[in-house]
């Protein structure tokens, strides 16, 4: 197909026409919108560099693969609702993906037809063989585990508040999110286990609890809560951060994420409220009492140094006693409302010297066992108290000082 030929068929496209909007698919594009040779080398000394630059490889194929399998269209509507795509649709979109699979097997010598009167440098890209069609109709089978759009490139959000948005926030991805592993964490194994065990049965379509995971601080609460959302990313899970501020906008990220094939954990980290917050009725009516149904896609998982997160005054206790029973009845029915709650309590010493062992093996730190817990227990006095957070923190003050050589 030669050059004209080809742009006129990417008029054509229709479902994936949002592909135009892509920087670098534009750039491929002015390949062919010139008829003399100079100008097409030209432009495809500019399409190569757009795919180095703005995508950060020299792989067309597998770049445009990514760009066809994450981008949410008409086919994702339908397949995260699992319902049937009308004929008319699927026609398209095989016309757009045969189409597009040529394009993806492109090098720089097809395009300019091998001719370069001038003997200017062209830069090259690598492709290799490549069936669109039969990717997508795989990926839309695992819609519920791949997700699409940045859904399908990212598994850790912030939300964001943004005047201009219409919802009032936007979802941001975390570009560079916490990488912390299950197998990194010590202790704390039925903790663990429980937060493990629900998140499961979200993801297997059941009905799972909304956790609240409380304790004292440093324990690895939120250091659960991520290790699980990612260990899970693969088969559908996905984390959205919302800080308390942002929770009367619940209701509206709820009802967005209802339809999404995925599973979200909502995570509200180091959660506490003062009296009398606005907050406090946004987020106890999302937990129970709202007229809307929660979606069975998602839960909320948060963390507090509070069991019954708001924080508590002498003032409340005061009064009659009828009074006295309205704040005590107050200040816990938020934590009451949460399906479960998981205590994560100060490490004993035992715990804490296992815990500070383990980092210290994870983390190649090679010192007598006596010594290290010997230095552990002062490092504890210092952070007044034994921690799980203090034992991180040992083990990396270790791991970068300086080596001491000994000298005869």
């Amino acid at each position: 197909m030669d050059r004209k030929s080809l742009d006129r068929q990417l008029d054509t496209l229709s479902v994936f026409s949002e592909l135009n909007t892509d920087p670098v698919f534009h750039a491929f594009r002015q390949c062919f919108y010139e008829d003399e040779q100079p100008e097409t080398v030209y432009a495809v000394v500019n399409f190569a560099g757009a795919l180095y630059h703005l995508a950060h490889t020299d792989n067309w194929t597998a770049y445009l693969k990514d760009l066809v399998l994450s981008q949410e269209n008409v086919c994702t509507y339908f397949a995260a609702r699992k319902l049937p795509l009308p004929e008319h649709i699927r026609t398209a979109a095989q016309h757009d993906l045969k189409l597009l699979s040529e394009c993806a097997q492109l090098t720089a010598e097809q395009i300019t037809e091998g001719e370069n009167p001038d003997g200017l440098f062209v830069p090259a890209w690598n492709t290799e063989p490549c069936d669109l069609a039969a990717l997508y109709e795989k990926r839309l089978s695992e819609i519920d585990k791949h997700g699409c759009g940045i859904f399908a490139k990212y598994r850790m959000f912030h939300m964001e508040l943004s005047s201009s948005a219409k919802k009032g926030y936007v979802l941001k991805p975390a570009v560079c999110p916490d990488a912390v592993a299950l197998s990194d964490l010590i202790g704390y194994t039925m903790q663990r286990q429980q937060v493990i065990d629900n998140t499961k049965a979200l993801l297997s379509g059941k009905k799972a609890a909304n956790i609240l995971l409380y304790g004292d601080a440093g324990t690895g609460k939120s250091a659960t809560v991520k290790a699980v959302a990612n260990a899970y990313a693969q088969e559908g899970l996905r984390l959205v951060e919302l800080s308390k501020n942002e929770l009367h906008l619940l209701p509206k990220l709820l009802e967005e994420l209802s339809d999404n094939p995925l599973k979200f954990i909502l995570f509200i980290d180091d959660l506490s409220f003062q009296d009398n917050d606005d907050d406090f009725s946004a987020l106890k009516a999302v937990l129970e009492g709202s007229i809307s149904a929660r979606a069975v896609n998602t839960v909320i998982y948060a963390t507090s140094n509070r069991r019954h997160i708001v924080r508590e005054t002498h003032s409340q206790r005061e009064g009659d006693e009828i009074h006295r029973n309205d704040a005590m009845q107050e200040t816990i029915s938020l934590s009451e409302r949460f399906g479960m709650k998981v205590y994560f309590e100060k490490p004993a010493k035992a715990l804490y010297l296992e815990i500070v062992q383990g980092l210290a093996q994870q983390n190649g730190l090679d010192m007598d066992a006596d010594a290290l817990a010997l230095e552990a227990e002062r490092f504890a006095l210092r952070k007044c108290g034994r921690s799980a957070r203090a034992a991180r923190q040992l083990v990396e003050q270790l791991c970068a000082a300086p080596k001491t050589e000994n000298k005869e």
